[in-house]
């Protein structure tokens, strides 16, 4: 495919199986921004109007094709203070800066930051995120009569079972429909999405947040922005990261902070709280068919006409169905082979994913549990780096020269290695030190150096250092003292 079709292909390349995974999406985002508008402590259709808008924007500005953003759950609890503390107006206001911010981490190409997380990290936030979604819906199996787990098990079989009669229609969308049809033929007595809150019976406006434009606002929502902004682009670029990999295509992740800022920007001026990507209803549209903009697209578009002017019938969907939706979703996010291979991969992998999986499920926050995998990831990384320096040498026929070559990376975890290789207790003349075969990278490194070449003045050796790459001279020049005139004063000497 060239670049002219790309566009056309990312809309059109396959119309059938986005409009039916959008309009499975659309049934599944409504009792979760209902639920999502709960939690931030605001009416139900603030969460809708925001899903709609977010969903339907990021089809055209985001830079990942078939990918679903709208409100969630991880920016909900951010919300959950400033609500309370100063209403709505204020979280409005909040969301169209935090779309902002976004839009400027775009600009800045912090996106580009992704390769820095590991597949380990990746794979526990995947993880973390199938068993939040899974305990998500255990309030909807306590308590409940044995209709309910009789209807979410004939989901769960419908799901599983009816792509073996056809794949033409996304069988999540069948269950739906099944079960729906069921609840309301025999008069069940169970929970619907309409039990959920009041849905929204007129389409939503243009509005600016109703609060004074001075300093003292900033204050306020700054704060709270910000770590809204953060969030959602973890949540999304990670999940842009998944998709990419369901799909086995390319995402550009700059555009995708850029798109998520434009789309949080316009909900803002419509009444709606701050959204992100959602790699649950990412996953049922990817698993359901969908691959293209147009999937996006028809999810905000139609779950906006559902609950406006259809909500006599969406209100009678029961929530066992939904339910059963997610749990597959949360099976089939989960990565199974990941426990298998704890075994035969790495320690430090399996610790990473694990930490992140324990973080997030400790905090329910997805953004400390990634920031505790990265960390991790990069402790092991400097621990395995700072091992692969070797330190060899070679005496001259007269015993008063020694030749010193170091091969590797030195920084901050591999410095004290680098000094202990040294022998200073040696009577020599002359030490040469080739670093033609090594790196040094900081303040630690270049310190380290200095006090190699320092102690063996002391001991009278004339030292030369030969094989500085263009990097570590620079850096040596700048930042080390061993050929300074203070040098043994400013390095503790006498």
């Amino acid at each position: 495919m060239n670049i002219a079709s790309r566009p056309g292909q990312e809309w059109f390349g396959n119309v059938r199986g986005d409009l039916l995974s959008g309009l499975v999406v659309a049934l599944a985002l409504i009792p979760e921004a209902i639920a999502f508008s709960i939690i931030a402590g605001v009416d139900p259709k603030v969460g809708l109007y925001a899903s709609f808008s977010i969903a339907t924007v990021i089809a055209f500005a985001g830079g990942r094709p078939g990918m679903i953003s709208a409100a969630t759950g991880a920016m909900a609890l951010v919300m959950v203070t400033l609500v309370k503390e100063h209403g709505l107006q204020y979280l409005l206001a909040a969301t169209v800066l935090t779309g902002m911010l976004q839009i400027l981490a775009g600009v800045l190409k912090l996106g580009s930051l992704m390769r820095f997380v590991s597949r380990s990290v990746i794979t526990g936030f995947v993880n973390a995120l199938a068993i939040l979604i899974f305990m998500a819906q255990l309030p909807e199996l306590t308590g409940v009569s044995w209709v309910v787990y009789a209807m979410t098990a004939a989901g769960l079989g419908i799901i599983y079972l009816f792509p073996y009669v056809t794949r033409a229609i996304p069988s999540p969308l069948v269950a739906i429909v099944v079960l729906t049809v069921v609840a309301i033929m025999f008069g069940l007595d169970i929970r619907t999405v309409g039990d959920m809150g009041e849905l929204p019976d007129s389409l939503p406006v243009f509005l600016l947040p109703d609060v004074p434009l001075n300093l003292e606002t900033l204050r306020i929502i700054l704060p709270v922005s910000l770590t809204l902004a953060v969030v959602g682009l973890i949540e999304s670029l990670l999940t842009a990261q998944i998709v990419d990999d369901l799909t086995d295509t390319p995402s550009d992740k700059n555009r995708e902070s850029m798109g998520q800022g434009v789309a949080n920007i316009a909900t803002g001026f419509i009444g709606g709280m701050a959204g992100c990507a959602m790699i649950g209803q990412s996953v049922i549209n990817v698993k359901s068919g969908g691959r293209g903009r147009l999937s996006t697209l028809v999810a905000g578009v139609v779950l906006l006409l559902l609950v406006v002017f259809a909500g006599p019938w969406v209100r009678q969907i029961p929530m066992a169905a939904l339910v059963a939706v997610m749990i597959m979703v949360s099976i089939g996010t989960f990565s199974w082979s990941s426990i298998r291979n704890l075994r035969t991969y790495p320690r430090s992998s399996g610790i990473v994913m694990i930490g992140t999986v324990a973080v997030t499920l400790a905090t329910h926050d997805l953004a400390k549990g990634v920031l505790t995998g990265v960390l991790l990831s990069a402790l092991f990384f400097a621990r395995k780096v700072g091992r692969v320096l070797h330190v060899g040498s070679t005496i001259a026929a007269d015993g008063r020269e020694r030749t010193y070559t170091v091969t590797g990376q030195v920084f901050f975890a591999s410095a004290d290695t680098f000094v202990a290789a040294f022998d200073f207790r040696e009577v020599l003349e002359r030490v040469t030190i080739d670093v033609s075969g090594a790196h040094f990278w900081d303040l630690s490194a270049v310190g380290a150096l200095d006090k190699v070449v320092l102690k063996f003045r002391r001991e009278g050796a004339q030292v030369d250092i030969i094989g500085l790459n263009e990097a570590s001279a620079t850096i040596v020049d700048r930042l080390g003292v061993y050929d300074k005139p203070d040098a043994e004063r400013l390095m503790g000497g006498h």
